[in-house]
């Protein structure tokens, strides 16, 4: 891999943009062969002092880098704006193509974020879509990028209230598509339970479930709401207002015409963000538990005539490192299922 580098302290927006023109055509005056992605706008914004954590993570999501990415570092007392161009690329083999791909760096002050988009609105890619992600809230950045913002990612799981953090999603909902990584954890877990209940033999007993129960690590009780949501959107059931169970959890019943299916939130101790393991339990006698292992998921099966069977369910789980990534592959597609869920999950929040 290949870069091109253009930096320069106390700049504006102008002089990156015509940095990354004249990158480009440089670049391309050099070797036709190589052209710019043009697919997806990534805009992040950060605190200066996380700025390596957060490059990092963006340097993990594999295929799935945007075309151009803006990192927009906050420092509290900064005046001025200084800033990176990087343009990466392979050289291609003759008569093939290869892609360069843009990230730039500005660090700017506090007082910049009430008129960003006057500063990200020149640098960013013209007439492409673009996702905004704020990890650190900067909830003026958000205000102020609103406008020019197609998609916004965020993480449920990072807020210390799960009931504001899918209170703030529903509310970003009204202005831009939502892609939650809180929901992308549930992702292989909901993959698995919808293609466990399938066959057509199983299918009657989605309307015999009694119980759910999920574990899930102390931290995302955002994921285990999302995914209890996804059960109740799909299955149409009433859910109701969960209750705080000393610190073990949460508990409490969503209603299913006339009778109710009992619900569990329960925390689980392990380092993974995201679910630990979910059981799904059906009259008469029939359960399924999925949980987390090395290499993917356990299931464990019971049926109503008391026999057991375990399997393992290989390469069942994206991993945290791979989460980031299949958010920014998300921004480019839309999920109908989500703002269901989203919804019934703010109805079984304790009140």
């Amino acid at each position: 891999m290949s870069e091109d580098v253009w930096s320069e302290h106390d700049t504006n927006p102008d002089a990156i943009e015509a940095a990354l023109r004249e990158l480009l055509r440089e670049r391309h005056a050099a070797n036709d062969g190589l052209a710019p992605a043009r697919v997806l706008n990534l805009v992040v914004v950060v605190d200066r002092s996380w700025k390596g954590e957060i490059a990092n993570r963006l340097e993990r999501v594999g295929r799935y880098h945007a075309s151009r990415t803006v990192l927009c570092a906050v420092e509290e007392r900064r005046e001025s704006l200084d800033a990176v161009v990087v343009m990466s690329y392979e050289e291609p083999v003759p008569g093939s193509i290869g892609v360069i791909r843009e990230q730039v760096e500005i660090d700017m002050g506090e007082r910049h974020l009430a008129r960003l988009d006057t500063i990200v609105d020149p640098v960013i890619a013209s007439e492409l879509p673009t996702t905004l992600w704020c990890p650190h809230g900067h909830e003026r950045a958000v205000e102020a990028l609103l406008g020019m913002t197609d998609v916004l990612l965020l993480d449920s799981d990072d807020e210390a209230e799960p009931a504001e953090a899918l209170a703030r999603a529903v509310e970003l909902l009204d202005s831009a598509y939502v892609v939650d990584l809180a929901w992308l954890r549930t992702t292989p877990w909901r993959e698995r339970l919808a293609a466990s209940f399938d066959p057509r033999q199983r299918l009657p007993d989605l309307r015999r479930i009694s119980g759910l129960a999920v574990r899930h690590k102390q931290t995302s009780t955002a994921s285990a709401l999302l995914l209890a949501g996804w059960l109740s959107s799909r299955l149409h059931w009433q859910p109701e207002a969960l209750q705080a169970v000393d610190s073990s959890g949460l508990r409490g019943a969503a209603q299913r015409n006339g009778d109710q299916v009992e619900i569990e939130l329960l925390s689980a101790d392990q380092s993974a963000p995201g679910l630990a393991g979910v059981t799904i339990s059906c009259q008469p006698g029939f359960s399924l538990s999925l949980d987390r292992g090395p290499g993917g998921l356990r299931a464990r099966e019971q049926t109503g005539q008391g026999t057991k069977r375990e399997w393992q369910v290989l390469g069942a789980s994206r991993g945290e490192g791979g989460i980031l990534g299949e958010g920014v592959r998300q921004a480019l597609l839309r999920d109908p299922t989500y703002g269901p869920a989203l919804d019934a999950a703010r109805r079984l929040c304790p009140q």
